[in-house]
């Protein structure tokens, strides 16, 4: 009986390919060649699954185009790349890796706050750029951590785990907004204050967006949101890029109305908006929230376990939708 056959559509860990080929017939990817979304079409036409970064944009087209595909298992929590309904309607599963990085994207989501808050970024620059001649009180002024308002927009596994670095850690003050209230326990445990997104907007010193990008979410930032917020507050944004209206924020850092901003997401990335490039006061890191080598490893394995337990007809470990029964029962019978 022949192997299923699954693409792996960008370069991941050696180990865990050869892993897969234990179980599958595999298309890799070593190479990491960015496909157009033609070329990935023409690659999943025969495979069973396919295992996805959030580079890659799953859609009615492509599902059309692979009539055997059973499984998208993202190596990502975030799955924006996903139609999932198109998914669900077409029967195929898709899958994320949840848990296994939010630890780590909550270390560099602190670590993205304290950056812009105390302008590090910033005084790298000057320092190397030679301008450090003399010690001045008023040099790089920065903005307090310890002890000040921390706002939290989406408050998920990350989201409750900055608040518990803030609160615990930092002595901060902890407001949030979600769309549904944590229970009692998990905020006591957070030391979290639950308020609605306007008054969280008006309090926060410091506002980190956690949360997921649906079409409700899209630009859920923008230029209204930031003439809420104090000018003395700074913006971290560790979710997706389209949660915030990027011209509006550059507008509002250019004119004073936004102290600074911390970003490891964009909109067109890999693409950056200009204005962004051209301002000081603005953190700007290549989406590596979760970029270590342990947590990349575990997205990984956790995305190969979802290959492996759909792909043996057994139940997803993390599944994001649940496929049309009929549909999902056609693409198993297909056989061509």
């Amino acid at each position: 009986m022949s192997k299923p056959r699954i693409l792996v559509a960008r370069a991941i860990f050696p180990d865990i390919v050869d892993r897969l080929r234990e179980h599958f017939d595999v298309e890799a990817n070593p190479d990491d060649v960015i496909w157009t979304q033609q070329e990935l079409a023409e690659r999943l036409a025969d495979k069973d699954g396919v295992l996805t970064t959030g580079s890659q944009r799953v859609d009615a087209a492509l599902l059309a185009a692979a009539p055997r595909l059973k499984i998208c298992a993202n190596m990502a929590v975030g799955y924006n790349n996903f139609d999932v309904d198109a998914m669900t309607a077409a029967g195929v599963q898709g899958t994320n890796t949840p848990d296994v990085l939010t630890e780590t994207t909550a270390d560099f989501g602190f670590a993205l706050l304290m950056a812009t808050a105390r302008r590090i970024t910033e005084g790298e620059h000057f320092l190397r750029a030679g301008k450090w001649q003399e010690w001045q009180y008023h040099m790089l002024l920065g903005t307090e951590v310890h002890g000040s308002t921390l706002g939290i927009l989406g408050m998920g596994r990350i989201g409750q785990a900055i608040a518990r670095r803030a609160a615990k850690g930092f002595g901060m003050r902890v407001l949030y907004h979600n769309r549904s209230r944590l229970s009692e326990a998990l905020e006591a445990d957070c030391q979290a204050q639950y308020v609605d997104k306007e008054s969280l907007l008006r309090q926060a010193d410091h506002l980190v967006l956690v949360l997921p990008l649906t079409p409700e979410n899209y630009h859920t930032i923008g230029a209204a949101e930031l003439a809420l917020m104090r000018p003395s507050a700074t913006l971290i944004n560790i979710a997706r890029g389209g949660i915030v209206g990027e011209v509006a924020l550059v507008q509002a850092l250019q004119t004073g109305r936004l102290a600074a901003a911390g970003l490891d997401v964009f909109e067109g990335e890999p693409q950056i908006y200009p204005g962004l490039l051209q301002l000081p006061n603005v953190v700007l890191t290549p989406h590596i929230a979760s970029a270590t080598a342990a947590t990349r490893l575990k997205m990984c394995q956790l995305a190969a376990d979802n290959l492996l337990a759909v792909l043996q007809g057994k139940p997803a470990l993390t599944p994001v939708n649940t496929p049309d029964p009929a549909a999902q029962a056609q693409r198993f019978a297909y056989k061509k």
